[in-house]
């Protein structure tokens, strides 16, 4: 129906952290930027402009705000990276998706504008769309985006696919047990056959922003201040040497200090953290030799437990009570398990004939999972804790661009198998039988 080599198909994979888009067929994402929005709210958004184009003198800060008008007067809405990365007053960071689930659909729909336009710079008139959804995405969900998808872009055909199937494809399995641990939550759902088993999917709250946040805390409590680069000025005293002064910026927003924080501490964690071999204690971790780090304020921290401390959330998240600073999270500990319970649990809720061959392929995937010895900490607790007939094999690629857009890729092969072509929800089919025919097409 839309064969032919002219026009490829678009992948979209809207995570909780990043946001991914780029042509089926390729073997990476060509866009990929936070899929955080940056809001200045009505009156006091005619002021920044004009403050911004004395001393913004290009024109990225001009193109990348896409407006969009509001109950609440304007706000002007900030997408991008680039955007991001230039300080405004009162902008605040706003995440369009809660738990998995998108919240906003006013802020998706800027993100997809900005990746269509901006990013990819094509017409969404003229391509299918293949986008990612968390598999528990519900139909009332499914509906509102192919109604924007339909009405507003007037994409020529959609089709959705489950982020665990994608990332099964991706390693070119149709049956596996996919570990996603994503920026805003943990994942597990076993895949057959190329379908979720919905009943036996497990969610859980931290990611890796959740770890990021440990991480941050972790450094305050022992006096480390993080310093966003907006915030202080370097001055070059002797070759080689710098003096930094606090620049005082009273409008900054509390959010948007936060953001630059999570991205330098998101660094920090990215290089120096590793899972450790055996549940994390005080004792048996208290002089471990540190690690440096440059911030970029010139101070260099010397890290050690924390680098162990931190990852092994994942393992035992009880660990988040002894750090100071995440005591809002205490009444959410109790009822999230470790990652090796929460695979068995999912494993057990599923029929006995597959479990044999769910534990023998444990995919994992998103950006959290390439955190250092994570796949052989699983693989080492899931050994001694599953029943023995099992062979307990834990897969991840080697390469970590693969692992973090392993649900992008799954869907840029997809779309682009000849076989596939016939399942596309057409533009026909939408205004024949409306939203609700998502559910038939895309199960």
């Amino acid at each position: 129906m839309y064969g032919g080599d002219e026009v490829s198909a678009i992948v979209v994979d809207l995570g909780s952290h990043t946001c991914k888009a780029g042509y089926a067929g390729e073997d990476a994402p060509k866009a990929v930027f936070p899929s955080i929005v940056g809001a200045v709210a009505g009156m006091e958004a005619m002021d920044v402009d004009v403050d911004s184009t004395k001393t913004n003198s290009s024109d990225d800060s001009k193109t990348n705000a896409v407006e969009s008008e509001k109950e609440k007067g304007k706000r002007k809405l900030y997408v991008g990276s680039q955007a991001l990365n230039y300080r405004r007053d009162h902008m605040e960071m706003l995440s369009p998706i809660k738990d998995g689930i998108v919240s906003d659909w006013d802020l998706v729909d800027n993100i997809w504008d900005h990746a269509f336009k901006s990013c990819l710079m094509i017409d969404p008139k003229e391509h299918p769309m293949l986008l990612a959804e968390p598999p528990m995405n519900t139909q009332q969900q499914r509906e509102k985006a192919a109604e924007l998808m339909f009405e507003k872009y007037k994409v020529p055909a959609l089709f959705m696919a489950k982020n665990p199937v994608l990332t099964s494809f991706a390693t070119g399995r149709a049956t596996s047990l996919v570990v996603d641990c994503g920026g805003g939550s943990t994942t597990i759902a076993p895949v057959h056959e190329g379908y979720v088993l919905q009943k036996a999917v497990i969610s859980a709250p931290f990611g890796g922003e959740f770890l990021t946040d440990c991480l941050l805390k972790s450094l305050e409590s022992k006096g480390i201040k993080i310093r966003p680069r907006y915030s202080f000025k370097r001055k070059e005293v002797r070759a080689g040497e710098f003096q930094v002064e606090d620049v005082n910026l009273p409008d900054t927003t509390e959010s948007y200090k936060l953001f630059c924080q999570r991205m330098i501490v998101g660094d920090i964690k990215d290089s120096i953290c590793r899972v450790p071999d055996t549940p994390y204690d005080d004792k048996s971790y208290s002089n471990i030799p540190t690690t440096s780090y440059e911030l970029p304020d010139g101070q260099t921290l010397e890290i050690g437990a924390d680098r162990f401390k931190v990852p092994d959330v994942m393992f035992n998240p009880s660990i988040v009570q002894t750090i100071p600073g995440m005591e809002k999270y205490s009444d959410m500990i109790p009822s999230v398990r470790g990652l090796p319970h929460m695979v068995m649990e999912s494993i057990n809720k599923c029929d006995v004939d597959m479990r044999r061959e769910l534990y023998s392929s444990i995919l994992l995937a998103g950006g959290t999972s390439s955190m250092q010895q994570l796949k052989e900490r699983l693989e080492k607790d899931l050994i001694e804790e599953s029943p023995h007939s099992a062979r307990v094999k834990v897969l991840a690629s080697g390469n970590t661009t693969e692992r973090r857009f392993s649900v992008w890729i799954g869907g840029s092969i997809l779309a682009s198998l000849g076989s596939f072509q016939q399942m596309w929800f057409s533009k026909s089919e939408y205004e024949e039988h409306g939203a609700s025919y998502i559910q038939r097409k895309c199960p």
